[in-house]
């Protein structure tokens, strides 16, 4: 009985394997999960490149039919053409976002163009922003006041994001060379 003993050492150089095989499991589950992740970004990012395709040509078709008719000399059209616009110029931004991601690049670039995506989207609540919306006064000054206090609020990370993020690539360029 002395040679089943033997296999003893065996069954401890099994557990390793048995430990490899289960990383490489999980290294085999975590690879197909990102193919899936990047899969879904990649969906992702033709949804909106198929949005800002049907909103251009969806506001040119609203053009034409604007000029057609002579409301194209309608202040509050031409204001809800420049919301349709700054909402495309949304999506673009946002689709920018979903390749950033799908292209792994650096986080500074996704951060900065989030950033741009909501200076668009603040500008065009601004543009687009009328007091006869709201209930009372209050309510809409209160509306504005938050608006500008975001508007104020993104310019800042934007121009802190310029002027301290190109310095932190500079010192990291000079310190690798």
């Amino acid at each position: 009985m002395s040679g089943d003993e033997q296999p003893s050492p065996d069954q401890n150089s099994s557990a390793p394997v048995e430990s490899e095989s289960s990383a490489s499991l999980g290294e085999r589950y975590s690879r197909v999960v990102g193919r899936f992740v990047h899969g879904v970004e990649l969906a992702a990012a033709t949804v909106f490149a198929l949005l800002f395709a049907v909103g251009v040509f969806d506001l040119i078709l609203e053009i034409l039919d604007a000029v057609r008719s002579g409301r194209i000399t309608d202040p509050l059209v031409v204001i809800r053409f420049i919301d349709t616009g700054l909402l495309l110029l949304i999506i673009v931004e946002v689709y920018q976002t979903v390749l950033a991601y799908v292209e792994q690049n650096d986080t500074r670039r996704v951060v900065r163009l989030v950033i741009y995506t909501g200076v668009i989207a603040m500008v065009r609540k601004a543009i687009i922003f009328r007091t006869g919306e709201y209930a009372t006064l209050e309510d809409a000054v209160l509306a504005a006041g938050s608006y500008a206090i975001i508007i104020l609020a993104l310019v800042a990370l934007l121009f802190v994001e310029r002027v301290y993020g190109n310095d932190s690539l500079q010192l990291s360029d000079g310190e690798s060379a």
